[in-house]
């Protein structure tokens, strides 16, 4: 084997795409509701390759990490920001919980296993997968006024108990989130989350790839005008209160000139196009198959709101006041803010940043959005001049150090990334002109991030906590998948009987947060299937890194 060992040395990458492989091949299968997902299983394959040897530089397991926590902020960053308020504390008391029934657990079994200072410091860090307690609790104990040689023994078992139980504090998160809560909750991620995602939408219908809805809001008809009355274009429009539009007429076998004046005559093939109701539900006349003069290209578009003249004002307002030569051939689709749909009432107001989807002919949908804001044109390239500037400020941000006391603490590359994520997808909604990440892009680095991420930790720790179990026992092993499991647990029954969580989706993004278990959080999201999980879990993802940094020098203290 010495031969595999000689490959992975001279190209290390290869061990972390072998574990991405065969970690999702893993994942993939599933044991009645169990299923591990690819983020455990890259896990647990790359335990298993660590043990022929592999180095990878802390670099790529930070760059992963910053790319999918950061495209998990951009996604997030509106409906984050619109969350803040009275409506957070149940987060907050989530991740307080969370860290004082870790900093219990830790300190309750370190008395009665014997555990030393550093033992159980390395415990509380590997067991909480929260890597700042290793320093916060080695400068704690280099203050104990200890000889030099014991200060250094007990930093050094900082690092033993963190190696022995990290790997399990990893994978336990995500059986605790991804299994045991959604059991307790008798609900799968994915029901509630499509569930929270219907009502985040007022109601409104999505539609996934390759889907259409079998009977369209906007239709074409081409009728054979019968004798009745019929008037002017303009006439006919206004009888239908603008829902539809005369976009072709032939006369005699001859395409002519749609003007509002132009009068309607018996015999006139038209192409009327309009609200279904409307088109579908009136008699033209008689209805024939549309020759190729008839056919007429239609486009929707998102259109950012930036005019003043329409800011601040209902949209009641705006349809009494626009004339018939800006409204004509335009439907307004839908309406949605920070990502958010907008009930369309007269009653509803609307405000800078808000994006408008219009369907009509390219000439009018040019001609709306010159007069109302900025066109959002379709894209499958990624601004990364923005995003470049977003993870750079993130990365910035996360070598911030704040001291209280002696106590270190900081954000980190995940938390500054996430920080920033959250600040430029909010700053997208601001100017849709910047910032285009197209959704297969966004995936892309989520998925790779995660996985690569968490192949890496695995690539990198495995071999030494399968070493330290195998020297010091299982004992430090068993500490450890209690530390992991118990305060989750107690977490999810705090969180469930307590503050009422009632979301699935919700209760897990918020609780793999509390524990800032990352690797969880992708599993969750994964099932999720969309960005539901998001929102909670960066209030106390947030919350997390500072509560349970703080535990290092308390653990110190206590035990």
């Amino acid at each position: 084997m010495t031969w595999i060992s000689s490959i992975l040395s001279q190209s290390p990458e290869i061990a972390l795409f072998l574990s991405l492989a065969g970690g999702y091949w893993i994942g993939s299968f599933r044991f009645g509701k169990f299923q591990l997902g690819g983020v455990a299983g890259s896990l647990l394959v790359a335990v298993l390759i660590s043990l022929f040897g592999v180095h990878i530089d802390n670099g790529v397991k930070s760059l992963l990490f910053a790319l999918f926590i950061y495209a998990v902020g951009y996604e997030s960053g509106p409906q984050f920001f619109r969350s803040l308020g009275r409506q957070s504390l149940r987060e907050i008391a989530l991740a307080a919980f969370l860290a004082i029934s870790g900093l219990l657990t830790v300190i309750v079994l370190a008395r009665m296993f014997g555990l030393d200072k550093g033992l159980a410091a390395g415990v509380a860090a590997g067991g909480l997968t929260q890597s700042a307690i290793i320093g916060t609790a080695s400068s704690a104990i280099s203050k104990l006024g200890l000889a030099a040689e014991e200060v250094q023994r007990l930093q050094g078992n900082v690092a033993v108990g963190y190696a022995v139980t990290y790997i399990f504090g990893s994978f336990g998160a995500i059986i605790v989130c991804v299994n045991i809560l959604p059991w307790l909750m008798k609900r799968g991620i994915r029901d509630d989350a499509m569930k929270a995602e219907a009502a985040l939408l007022a109601g409104a219908q999505v539609y996934g790839p390759g889907e259409s809805p079998a009977l369209p809001e906007l239709v074409g008809r081409v009728y054979r005008l019968g004798s009745g009355a019929l008037g002017s274009v303009l006439d006919l429009e206004n009888s239908a209160g603008h829902r539809l539009t005369v976009e072709r007429v032939k006369r005699n076998g001859a395409l002519i000139g749609v003007e509002p004046s132009l009068v309607l005559q018996p015999g006139d093939v038209v192409l009327i196009v309009g609200r279904r109701e409307e088109v579908v539900g009136r008699s033209f006349g008689e209805e024939v198959l549309p020759d190729a003069d008839m056919e007429l290209v239609m486009i929707t578009r998102e259109v950012a709101v930036t005019n003043p003249d329409f800011i601040g004002k209902t949209m009641g307002v705006i349809r009494s006041s626009v004339g018939d030569a800006l409204r004509h051939g335009i439907y307004v689709l839908s309406v949605s803010r920070a990502g958010v749909p907008v009930k369309m009432t007269d009653a509803t107001v609307v405000q800078a940043g808000d994006l408008v989807t219009v369907r009509g002919t390219s000439e009018d949908v040019q001609r709306i959005a010159r007069a109302t804001g900025t066109s959002i044109l379709p894209s499958d390239k990624t601004d990364w001049i923005f995003h470049g500037i977003g993870i750079s400020v993130g990365l910035l941000i996360g070598l911030a150090v704040l001291r209280i006391g002696s106590i270190p603490l900081t954000l980190g590359s995940g938390g500054g990334a996430l920080l920033s994520g959250l600040v430029f997808g909010w700053l997208r909604t601001r100017n849709y002109a910047h910032g285009n990440m197209p959704i297969a892009a966004s995936t892309l680095l989520r998925d790779l991030g995660l996985a690569g991420f968490v192949a890496v930790v695995g690539l990198q720790s495995g071999l030494q906590a399968i070493t330290t179990i195998r020297d010091s026992g299982i004992q430090l092993f068993m500490i450890g998948v209690v530390v992991t499991l118990l305060p989750m647990i107690l977490t999810m029954l705090f969180g469930r009987y307590v503050l009422k969580y009632d979301n699935t989706a919700v209760f897990a993004g918020a609780l793999s947060g509390s524990r800032s278990a990352n690797p969880a959080f992708g599993e969750v999201l994964d099932k999720a299937g969309n960005s539901v999980p998001t929102t909670p879990f960066a209030i106390t993802y947030a919350l997390a890194n500072v509560f349970l940094t703080l535990l290092g020098p308390l653990v110190v203290a206590f035990t």
